[in-house]
Order: structure tokens, then C-alpha cells, then sequence
């Protein structure tokens, strides 16, 4: 039962004067707002509670009063707590007044008249079937943990973050259940727990991180995992290859959003609940066709030729008829459309007391798309035959629609209508869009220039990528954690790279001639085929002495010759972090490891080049998680050719190894190759680390994680590395998989062996 009781209703067991006396001497409070209301919020609790029960009610309002918090708490706590009761129960009262009583015991104590200004809706959210002692506890957690104090002094601070969680709990508990609403808390408290502005920020979803967490949490269909299937559902039969563009519903505060079509594509939520008889996924469908129609069918017209009543009514009639024309077209979609649509009562509104426009607009939208409504109103059931009769013949028109709309409100208008308290319930359609498509306004031209805008951003010098990483501790992703550059590396001059390979000629002649041991030959023959362009005289006389044997023929007498070619793509991905610019150990004087890692890079793309396997180059660092960079030094369809070389020939390290978010975002351009053998191999000297990570598990975890992720998609990770002490993390990154060069200054030499030992 929803917590809907009205504290300061009259009752009609109200207490008379003498009893109102022994309750106050009972509660013993002397705030003067307190006595103000206290008769009618006794009244009320009486309505709701039984004798034992109110008992309890006036003591927790009398410890309330002398815990030295004021006026608020009581005064929430009296008006609210009837309420709770009758929604959770009121055997709950005892875990609150223990909760509270905790809570003053700490700096927090000041919480406590936002706290039970919120039950109500929490408990509303919550339901019967989660303890309100569970979201008591988290409660008192963050408290504990997010209390501060100042080094050297007994002063304990309060909490930033307790009042910002309790603030948002409604909202937070009406997309989330409480589990997933711990779990983002527990990320806020666990990475900001320095930081006691951070963590009331997060909580209060100030900050990215807490919104892409958050976002994980809630339950339902996501639309990314469907977004294939809908886009193909448009094709095929919609013939209308529009974008789709998801928006989110967790974050609003003033107006929730809507399914819309703009000049962007269709505008999705990101999520969808499973409602009663209707899937997630369903509502997707659902919501793509009613728009996918709205954009072959609606004409828009001008919205400043109609009053605001008869633009409700426009749309409330034009989506009834696209949804029947849904109907006509997809009659499978009868079902999930009746479902979601409501089937509001016909006494359900009062015109006398609120305005009932909407509530007759839901009833006519029901009865033309349901026969068996069951409404009694003969108007109703004029206009439901006059909706039909337009379509009888046709798909009608929007024009059509707007006659029959303003006709509508005109006969139907009551007094009432303009009241600004107006009835809701069983009037939202869930699948229907807000009809931004149908309007067009004299004085309005924002949607071009936010097209322009959206152009604008895509134009950029840097393609922005966000990607997750993986947290260990909690074992989870946290979404979007890390921004990544992607940019077209600078070029230098491709003599450079001339250079180095007739500085290596002699180790060039010698990979030369392992590439022509391994490199498949030009044709290769096909034998026992129907059809060929020479017969196989081995197949053909086996197949001649069973005919004369009179036995079965195997017509398989035939040769073919193919093309041969290695099905392998290669992806080498560069650790360019600050470490490459030390100088190699031994070496002459301006000898580098990034030198040496160029040269040996330039002598594996001559070799693949030279094989004809499809290869990219791309290079990596980072500047903390909100700056990794990727360098696009050689795509799959680029030829090695001098515009290549010049960006290898321009390679500069600097900053850190974020490898993790690297490997994801060449694993995306390597599943792209239709390929039996998919490689990536990862040149570095060092272990995963950068600047805003304290914790040195914390990457290595996170490759680890990448690196499944890319098994689990069929791409084979292979590390080379350039440090000699690298056994241990190495390992517990790419298990058996990887490579240790101890003596650099090989390195040109050793990664094409490498290479070619691979892929052989």
C-alpha cells in the first residue's frame, strides 16, 4: 500500500480536549510550532495506529524533542511517521528510534529532520518486501565512514556526504534497489575517502563517475545490448536507417525525458523496466515503431494556430492513429499495446475538484484502440466511430486528426479543465513519444543550430573514446572510467626509416630468407572436385575402374588451383610512456630504447609487409585516467608506404602506461578483420602505472581483464618486454603468453623472430 495518508486530514476520531491534554503532558515539549500542530497530527496518528502503537508514536516524538535538535525532527516525525506505518508497518519504529539514537551519538545528529522528511517516499520505494533496517544500516555506514577528523584535535567533523545520500534516497531507490544503491555508494566512499567534498559530491551526483556508476546499477533492459536488433528492425521493415540515440532517465530533475525524433535520429531511453506482461525488449520494439510510423505518417503542423487544450488533443488523436495503423501493418503488436497502454476507470476523476482533460483524452485513446473497453458514455463513443470512419478508407492524415481534435474540445469542455490540479493517474502512455515531430513553432530555429553543434563536435582534431576499467576489490567495472584521445600521430621524415633498414641489411637478408620458408606459395592445388580446370588423373582412373566394376562413380574426378594466402592480422601496439627515452645499458652514448624500439618495429613491418598480412601500428601513454593517449601510426587499409613511415619515424615517448584501456581500444580496430588468426602484440619495458594510482594491483588487475576480454573475442595477446626483472606481473597479466628481451640492444632482432615464430 503506497505511503498516501494525510496527516492533517480532520478525523472523526479525534480526541476530546482531556485527551489531548494527557497526550501533551505525555509528550512534554515545549516548542511552540510543536503545540501548534500537535492536536491535528494526534488525530491523524489515532486514525492510523492502534493504542500500543500510538503509545510508542508519542514517546518517539518525546525523545525526539529532548535530543537538542530542535524543532524540525519533531515536526517531521509526527507528520510522517502515520504514514510510514501504514506502508511498512509500525513494529519498524523501534530500528528507527535505535538509528537515531546512534546518530546522536555522532556529529551528524543534524540529519535527522531531513531523514524523516524523506521516510515516506523512501519507505514508499522501498516496499514491504526490503527491511527498512537494511537502509538503516547503510545509513549508519556512511556515517562511520565518511566522519571526519582533524589531525591533533578531539573535534569530529560531520559528515558531508550523510545528507546528501539522504536527500537523493527517493529518487536513487526509484531506479535502483537498495543492493545497487550500496554498491555505488561503496565506490563514493571507497575512491574519494580523502576527500570529504568528493564523496558529498558524488553522492549527490555531481560528479561523471557517479552517474556512469550509478547507471550501472539500475535494473532492466539495457538498450545497448538490443540497439543491433532495432537498428535492423528499421531496415528491414521500416526501410529507415535513422541513428539511434539513447538518453538517460536517472538523472533528471525537473522533467523526466521522452522517447523523441529529431533531426538527429530517435532518441531512446537507455533502459527499460520489464512491466507487467510486456519484456524490456518488446518496449523497445514498441517505441521504435510508434516513432518509425510518427516519421512516414505525421505531417507537422503550426503550433501557434491551436490553443494549448486542443494541441493535447491533437496529439492524444494522432498517436491513437498511428498506433493504429501499427496495428494494421504489425497486428503481433496488438498486445504489448494494449498492455502498456492504461485503462483508466471512468469515475476516476472529479471534475468538480480537479481538471479531468487528460483523464478524458487516455479514455478515448483507449477505446479506439480496444473494441472491448467497456465505457458508457455515448459522446465517447461518437467520436471513437467518428476516429474510424476517417480511416475507413485510407491512413488518413494529420489534418484529419486536428479537425476531429478541436471538435473534440470543443463539445467535451467543462469548467474544471483550467484548474491547476490535475488528474495523472492512468493517463501516461509509457511507448509514446512527447511530439516534438508534430509542431512546427513560427519563432523557433534552436533544433538547427544544435545540429550544427552536435556536427561541430565530431569535427574535432582528437577522437574522444570512454571506456571501463576494472576494480579488483570490488570486482566490477566502473563505466566510462577513462577518456581516451585517439589521434593521427604527427609525421617526420621517411628517410629516416630508409636509414635504419640499410643500417640493418645484413639482419634483413636473413629474415628474408625465413619469409620465403614460411611464406605460402602463389597457387595451391584442390583435388577431388566436381567442377575444375583440369582433371585429376589419380581420382579420375579410381573412378573409371569402378565404373567398369559396375560400382558407385565418385564424379569428384577434377582439379582446382587457388590463390594462397596466410589468414592472420596483426595489430603491434607501442608503450610509449616516459621510460623509452633512458638509454640502453651498454650502448653508445645516444642509443635509446625508443631508437632500438624503432628500429625493430621498422624491420617487423617491412617483414609483414612482405608476407601480405594486414597489420596496424598504434603507440600509447597516459596522463592519468583522464588523458590517455592513442597514436594511429598505420591503419589495416593503409599501405606501408611513406606516409607510414614518416609517423614511425617521428615516435616520441613521454608520461605513463595505462595499458589496459589501450589494449581495449586496439582490440576494437583488430576484431574488425574477418581473420582465423587475430595477434596483438604489445612492445613494453615496464608494468602498468600512472599518476592518480596508488595502488600498483590496481592496472595490473585491469589488463589482466583486458586481456580475457580479448581471448573471449578470439584476438591472441602476446607481450614483448624490455624489462629483465618482468616475470612476476608479466605473468599474472598474460600467463603463458609473453616474451622477456634481457639484452635490449637484440630487440631488432629478436621481435620479427618473435614474430614469425608465432604466426608460422
Amino acid at each position: 500500500m503506497p505511503c498516501s495518508a494525510d496527516p492533517g486530514a480532520s478525523s472523526p476520531a479525534a480526541p476530546s480536549q482531556d485527551g489531548i491534554d494527557y497526550w501533551r503532558r505525555r509528550l512534554d515539549c515545549a516548542f511552540a510550532p510543536v503545540q501548534s500542530v500537535f492536536a491535528a497530527r494526534l488525530g491523524a496518528a489515532r486514525a492510523c495506529l492502534g493504542e500500543a502503537d500510538l503509545v510508542a508514536y508519542i514517546e518517539a516524538a518525546h525523545l525526539l524533542c529532548k535530543l537538542g535538535r530542535g524543532a524540525r525532527p519533531v515536526l517531521a516525525f509526527l507528520e510522517v511517521w502515520p504514514a510510514v506505518a501504514v506502508c511498512l508497518g509500525p513494529q519498524h519504529l523501534e530500528a528507527v528510534m535505535a538509528w537515531v539514537r546512534h546518530i546522536q551519538r555522532t556529529p551528524n545528529g543534524d540529519v535527522l529532520g531531513i531523514f524523516f522528511e524523506t521516510l515516506p517516499a523512501v519507505a514508499d520505494s522501498l516496499g514491504r518486501d526490503t527491511p527498512l533496517s537494511d537502509y538503516l544500516d547503510l545509513l549508519a555506514e556512511v556515517a562511520e565512514r565518511s566522519t571526519a577528523s582533524i589531525h591533533g584535535r578531539h573535534a569530529i567533523l560531520p559528515s558531508h556526504a550523510l545528507p546528501e545520500l539522504i536527500r537523493g534516497a527517493p529518487e536513487r531507490l526509484r531506479q535502483a534497489r537498495l543492493e545497487g544503491l550500496r554498491t555505488w555508494v561503496e565506490h563514493g566512499l571507497r575512491y574519494y575517502a580523502g576527500h570529504p567534498q568528493r564523496q558529498a559530491d558524488y553522492l549527490a551526483m555531481r560528479l561523471a563517475d557517479s552517474r556512469a556508476i550509478f547507471q550501472s546499477q539500475r535494473g532492466g533492459t539495457l538498450l545497448r545490448a538490443h540497439e543491433r536488433q532495432m537498428d535492423l528492425y528499421l531496415r528491414a521493415c521500416w526501410d529507415d536507417p535513422v541513428p539511434i540515440i539513447p538518453y538517460s532517465e536517472a538523472f533528471d530533475t525537473l522533467r523526466r525525458p521522452q522517447p523523441h525524433a529529431d533531426a538527429l535520429g530517435l532518441h531512446l531511453p537507455d533502459l527499460c523496466a520489464d512491466r507487467p506482461g510486456v519484456r524490456g525488449p518488446d518496449q523497445y520494439r514498441l517505441i521504435v515503431a510508434h516513432l518509425a510510423a510518427h516519421r512516414r505518417f505525421t505531417q507537422a503542423l503550426i503550433a501557434d494556430n491551436w490553443s494549448p487544450f486542443q494541441r493535447l488533443a491533437i496529439e492524444c488523436l494522432e498517436d491513437a492513429r498511428i498506433d493504429t495503423l501499427l496495428i494494421r501493418r504489425f497486428p503481433g503488436l496488438r498486445k504489448p499495446l494494449l498492455a502498456l497502454h492504461p485503462r483508466p476507470r471512468e469515475e476516476a476523476c472529479d471534475p468538480t475538484r480537479e481538471s479531468c482533460i487528460r483523464h478524458r483524452l487516455a479514455m478515448l485513446s483507449r477505446a479506439i484502440l480496444d473494441p472491448e473497453h467497456g465505457y458508457h458514455d455515448p459522446l465517447l463513443g461518437k467520436f471513437v466511430g467518428d476516429f474510424h470512419d476517417r480511416l475507413a478508407d485510407g491512413d488518413g492524415d494529420t489534418q484529419g486528426m486536428a479537425a476531429l481534435a478541436t471538435e473534440y474540445v470543443i463539445q467535451t469542455r467543462l469548467p474544471s479543465d483550467t484548474f491547476a490540479r490535475i488528474h495523472f493517474a492512468d493517463t501516461e502512455v509509457p511507448y509514446r513519444d512527447d511530439n516534438r515531430h508534430l509542431w512546427r513553432f513560427i519563432d523557433v530555429g534552436e533544433e538547427t543550430d544544435d545540429v550544427a553543434a552536435a556536427q561541430a563536435a565530431v569535427e574535432g582534431r582528437s577522437i574522444i573514446y570512454h571506456y571501463p576499467e576494472w576494480d579488483y576489490l570490488a570486482q566490477d567495472y566502473l563505466p566510462d572510467h577513462v577518456t581516451l584521445h585517439e589521434h593521427l600521430h604527427p609525421r617526420g621524415r621517411a628517410d629516416e626509416i630508409e636509414r635504419l633498414l640499410q643500417k640493418n641489411a645484413v639482419l634483413a637478408r636473413r629474415l628474408m630468407r625465413l619469409l620465403d620458408q614460411i611464406k605460402p606459395q602463389d597457387r595451391e592445388r584442390l583435388r577431388r572436385q566436381e567442377d575444375g580446370s583440369e582433371l585429376d588423373l589419380d581420382w579420375a582412373l579410381r573412378s573409371w575402374i569402378d565404373y567398369r566394376c559396375r560400382r558407385t562413380v565418385d564424379p569428384r574426378i577434377n582439379q582446382d588451383f587457388r590463390h594462397a594466402r596466410r589468414d592472420v592480422a596483426v595489430s603491434l601496439l607501442l608503450d610509449l610512456s616516459a621510460s623509452l627515452q633512458d638509454p640502453v645499458r651498454g650502448g653508445r652514448a645516444d642509443q635509446t630504447v625508443l631508437s632500438l624500439a624503432q628500429e625493430a618495429v621498422t624491420l617487423l613491418a617491412w617483414a609483414i609487409d612482405r608476407l601480405g598480412d594486414p597489420f596496424a601500428i598504434a603507440g600509447f601513454h597516459s596522463n592519468t585516467r583522464h588523458e590517455a593517449r592513442f597514436w594511429h601510426i598505420k591503419g589495416f587499409s593503409e599501405d606501408w608506404d611513406d606516409d607510414v613511415r614518416g609517423r614511425l619515424a617521428a615516435l616520441q615517448a613521454g608520461y605513463s602506461t595505462r595499458m589496459g584501456v589501450a589494449l581495449r581500444h586496439a582490440g576494437h580496430y583488430l576484431s574488425q578483420p574477418r581473420k582465423d588468426k587475430r595477434l596483438l602484440l604489445i612492445l613494453t619495458d615496464g608494468q602498468p602505472s600512472d599518476l592518480d594510482v596508488s595502488d600498483p594491483e590496481f592496472l595490473i588487475a585491469d589488463t589482466r581483464q583486458a586481456v580475457r576480454e580479448l581471448e573471449q573475442r578470439g584476438i591472441y595477446c602476446h607481450c614483448i618486454s624490455l624489462d629483465a626483472h618482468a616475470d612476476d606481473y608479466v605473468r599474472r597479466i598474460f600467463g603463458q603468453q609473453f616474451s622477456i628481451i634481457d639484452r635490449i640492444e637484440r630487440l631488432p632482432e629478436r621481435l620479427p623472430e618473435i614474430f614469425l615464430t608465432l604466426t608460422a
